[in-house]
């Protein structure tokens, strides 16, 4: 893993995408050379040049926003000829528009046709080739647990559901006095120094698992690993590194009040308030004829009746209540026995309500509450009171999440599929404290440029 701006980003995945603007680049290059192969070419080196640009960045972005270089897709929801294809489509009507907006970059369509050939047969070459290889155990990062009781054990399963594994336990030292719950197989003997065992077992990098705090720990073993090279990490830092939470079954008051990041300032609220405003601008110049056609639908539906809006209060920024704005896809009372939670295939939402729901366009509205200032781009997810208020009850940190504004969208949406009970809202809330402790401009981008994924593939909708 790589940290870019406090994010962290996989570095297989972005050599990934690196090789394949490459590729992109090369496929736009080869199909003009294939279309020219018995005339003289139209274009000089220069215009191919920016041709092959254009497309390969548009390309690029366009795989970015389908997941592709997502590291945390599993094969139940990967399906890569699905993605690829609607990734294409998507790219080669943008490359299109800027050819109509740009005419001097204009490719013959021949040329485009090659391109579009090239890289989708090198896309998948090069995709088999990346799953080979960085699936060998050789390549894989080999860690080393401290520990063999809970926590340690919760290690074991952490990236069972990943396509790319970038790393591999090698075993578990089990502390004196300690209760060990991790298969006694895994457990390495403590009968030499912990460099030696590390030399041994060719370790990258140890992680301290204990579930006693008081424990300890061979410090001065750990030192001579330290100086030595070896890397070595606490299991809050490995769950944020691997998985982009912060742990709530690990966390501690001191590790929050001495660990870096939930920064904040007048010049970080300036520009974020700059990038929402410029956000939903853009994004309700693009919308607004999906909107109207919205409003359209919902007011033939209910039979030129009932409420095209639906406005809710929710908790926002400080704890400060706001009415948040969507499109109605309920039916007019469905509320009427008190707030409860969205379930599957529920009886309560419309045709129309089920189709904005699962594309979101139902949360369009919510532009004007971003342009208003109660809400981001992109932030937690705002709740209900009446949730919120057991939650800060029930769950710990719960109120950390409003920190900051709620967005329209977000990393607990990005990573987590919709929750419909306390249960989820504690995942969810992993999510939303790594978001509010590693804000930056780059997590927002990434975040905004993936969600078109959770868009076209409905996640999380109900």
């Amino acid at each position: 893993m790589i940290r870019i701006f406090r994010h962290y980003i996989s570095r297989a995945y972005l050599w990934l995408l690196l090789i394949e603007f490459g590729v992109f680049f090369a496929a736009m290059y080869f199909g003009s050379d294939v279309r020219f192969l018995m005339t003289k070419s139209w274009y000089t080196e220069q215009d191919i040049t920016y041709a092959c640009v254009i497309f390969s960045a548009v390309m690029s972005l366009s795989c970015l926003g389908l997941g592709l270089y997502r590291r945390t897709l599993s094969w139940d929801d990967y399906n890569l000829l699905a993605r690829v294809c609607v990734s294409f489509g998507i790219a080669i009507f943008a490359v299109v528009t800027v050819y109509y907006l740009l005419p001097e970059f204009h490719v013959a369509r021949s040329v485009l046709v090659y391109a579009v050939f090239f890289a989708f047969l090198g896309i998948m070459i090069t995709r088999f080739l990346f799953y080979h290889l960085v699936n060998l155990e050789r390549l894989k990062r080999r860690f080393l647990v401290i520990g063999s009781s809970k926590k340690a054990q919760g290690l074991i399963t952490i990236n069972d559901s990943f396509i790319h594994r970038g790393f591999t336990i090698v075993g578990f030292l089990a502390l004196p006095d300690e209760v060990s719950v991790v298969d006694p197989g895994k457990i390495i003997n403590y009968d030499k120094k912990i460099i030696a065992i590390a030399e041994q077992y060719k370790i990258d990098e140890i992680v301290i698992a204990i579930d006693d705090r008081s424990m300890a720990l061979p410090f001065d073993e750990l030192l001579d690993c330290r100086m030595s090279g070896l890397t070595i990490i606490n299991i809050m830092g490995f769950y944020e590194r691997e998985q982009g939470i912060i742990s709530l079954d690990n966390v501690s008051p001191g590790w929050l009040v001495f660990c870096s990041g939930f920064a904040q300032g007048d010049l970080r609220s300036l520009v974020k308030r700059f990038f929402d405003v410029f956000a939903s601008l853009l994004l309700l110049a693009v919308s607004w004829p999906v909107m109207l056609l919205t409003v359209l639908a919902i007011f033939l539906e209910s039979g030129f009746k009932g409420p095209i809006l639906y406005r809710q209060i929710r908790v926002g920024e400080k704890n400060k209540n706001f009415e948040v704005l969507k499109f109605r896809s309920m039916k007019p009372n469905a509320e009427k026995n008190g707030a409860q939670w969205a379930k599957k295939n529920d009886d309560r939402i419309t045709l129309v309500g089920r189709a904005i729901r699962k594309s979101r366009i139902d949360e369009l509205p919510q532009i004007f509450n971003v342009l208003k200032g109660d809400m981001s781009f992109v932030g937690p997810r705002p709740e209900r009171p009446e949730f919120v208020q057991g939650f800060n009850e029930r769950i710990p940190y719960y109120r950390e999440r409003h920190r900051v504004k709620p967005g329209i969208t977000g990393w607990a949406q990005l990573c987590y599929p919709y929750g419909s009970d306390e249960k989820d809202a504690i995942k969810k809330l992993e999510y939303d404290l790594y978001y509010v402790k590693n804000y930056s401009l780059f997590l927002d981008f990434s975040i905004m440029f993936n969600t078109v994924e959770v868009i076209l593939w409905g996640k999380g909708a109900r």
